[in-house]
This record gives C-alpha cells, sequence and structure tokens, in this order.
C-alpha cells in the first residue's frame, strides 16, 4: 500500500510487492473466485459482501489525495457468497450479508498486486467481533471445502499491526518475537497448533 502513494521504507514495501505479486503461483490454475476475510472488517456475526460489482471503500483518513483514487473494480460473486453462508450456518454460526459494503483496504490493497486485472469475481467475509480463535478456526473449517471449487480462500492482514509502535524499536522488537512464535505454532501438527493459538489469545496480555 505504501508504495502506492510513496510512502514507508522503499526497501520493505518493495519486498512485500514482490511476495505478493508471487501469491498466484501458489494455485497450479487460476481461482475460479477469491474469499477474502479482511482484518479491516469485523462484525456481530459473519457477514459476507454480496454487491455484484462492489464498490471501493477507503477505510482511512490523513493520507495523500491518490490513496483515495486507487481502483480495483473486480466483480462480486452474490452465489459464492450465499454458499459462505450456508456452509457457517451449516456449522452453527449465525451469520449476515452487506449488499452496498465495499472492497476495503486490506483486499484491495494485496489483491491489486496478485491480481492487477480485476477480472476474478471476488467475496469478502468478515471477521466476527470479539476474535475469538476457536470460532475462527471453526469458520475456516466450515469453509474449507470451497478450496475443491476452485475458490482460493485468502486471510488477509499483517500478523502484528500496531501504528503507534510503527518505526519505533520497540514496536519491531515486539512484531519480531510474535513473528517467531507465530512461525513455530503454525508448524505443530494440526491439534497443537489450534490449541496454540487458543492458549496465546487467552493468555492475560503484558
Amino acid at each position: 500500500w505504501s508504495g502506492f502513494i510513496g510512502m514507508g521504507d522503499k526497501a520493505e514495501w518493495q519486498a512485500l510487492a514482490a511476495y505478493l505479486r508471487g501469491l498466484r503461483g501458489l494455485t497450479k490454475v487460476q481461482p475460479k473466485a477469491l474469499l477474502v476475510i479482511s482484518a479491516h472488517w469485523e462484525a456481530k456475526v459473519p457477514t459476507v459482501m454480496t454487491a455484484a460489482q462492489p464498490p471501493m471503500l477507503y477505510d482511512y483518513y490523513g493520507f495523500p489525495p491518490e490513496s483515495y483514487r486507487i481502483q480495483w473494480p473486480a466483480p462480486g460473486h452474490p452465489q459464492l457468497a450465499a454458499q459462505v453462508r450456508g456452509l457457517l450456518q451449516g456449522a452453527g454460526f449465525a451469520t449476515a450479508q452487506d449488499s452496498e459494503r465495499g472492497f476495503d483496504h486490506g483486499a484491495f490493497v494485496p489483491l491489486k498486486l496478485t491480481y492487477p486485472e480485476a477480472t476474478i469475481p471476488t467475496v469478502q467475509l468478515s471477521l466476527k467481533a470479539g476474535l475469538d480463535p476457536a470460532e475462527h478456526l471453526a469458520m475456516g473449517k466450515a469453509l474449507a471445502p470451497l478450496r475443491d471449487q476452485g475458490v482460493f480462500i485468502v486471510a488477509s492482514g499483517m500478523s502484528y499491526h500496531n501504528m503507534r509502535g510503527f518505526g519505533t524499536p520497540l514496536g519491531r522488537q515486539t512484531s519480531v518475537a510474535f513473528d517467531a512464535w507465530l512461525q513455530e505454532a503454525v508448524r505443530q501438527p494440526q491439534a497443537e497448533r489450534e490449541r496454540r493459538l487458543v492458549q496465546w489469545a487467552q493468555a492475560p496480555a503484558a
């Protein structure tokens, strides 16, 4: 995102941009659709965007004018949105839909780099308020069958996000420590991986 508006550390955003451009290589064929769970959208219940042509949602303020002119005009996919709701409801979740919400920067920034042509139908799904990891792990399991239908499920958001500490030595130290813990946790077998994630979320704040 910084690269689009000329802000931040050039070497860092160039490295991140290169990583995002390489993500399309994770799938052997182009996905039939994208399901994006953005870290920048929380709702009381899991909520899906249902617009056939979602608008842009510039969910930030105080940035240069060009940051409000970025476009990523991918089509929506109402049928996929309905299927997402069905799978989640089948797993015991109450759900909702939003026909007016547009792509927020947790979706359009990385996807503009990964799929700049903006032709793949895309649906956004919110996080559930409270961010309970056990609930979100259950959501992920419920949605897993979509992968067999050619849907690329993208969890969008940095692993550590502290704007007040951005660029400070303490902020960097904390983010590096958390990333090291997270990488170790996700390498574990599924049961242990899930146990560690839930345990971390339940631990008292330092």
